[in-house]
């Protein structure tokens, strides 16, 4: 059981990337999936997520209005669109799984982890 998440680099304040999280296993009609991101010397914090086969999206409120999560039940992939992106986006960001398709916002509530993928945002 795997997930793998790309689409990480190096961008300027003000620009944008786009995420991508593959996980063959899953669906999103049946899971919540949801994106972390870990900054050096901070602990991982929640980001986004989405459930109910992509029709429920919810944001920290530090990405709200920037961020987009979405996704493609096909491809058994997630998407995080990130705009206006600052130097304290900074981080190693995570996809993750949680069985069944509650809500969650906490590490603990997801079962399955990506490898992460690394953003940097820096002039």
């Amino acid at each position: 059981v795997q997930l793998q998440a790309s689409g990480g680099g190096l961008v300027q304040p003000g620009g944008s990337l786009r995420l991508s999280c593959v996980g063959s296993a899953f669906s999103l009609v049946r899971y919540t999936w949801g994106w972390f991101r870990q900054a050096p010397g901070k602990e991982r914090e929640w980001v986004s997520y989405i459930r109910n086969s992509g029709r429920s999206t919810y944001y920290a409120d530090s990405v709200k209005g920037r961020f987009t999560m979405s996704g493609d039940n096909a491809k058994r992939t997630v998407y995080l669109e990130m705009h206006s992106l600052k130097p304290e986006d900074t981080a190693v960001y995570y996809c993750a799984v949680r069985l069944g398709s509650a809500v969650g916002t906490k590490t603990s509530d997801y079962a399955y982890w990506g490898q992460g993928t690394q953003v940097t945002v820096s002039s």
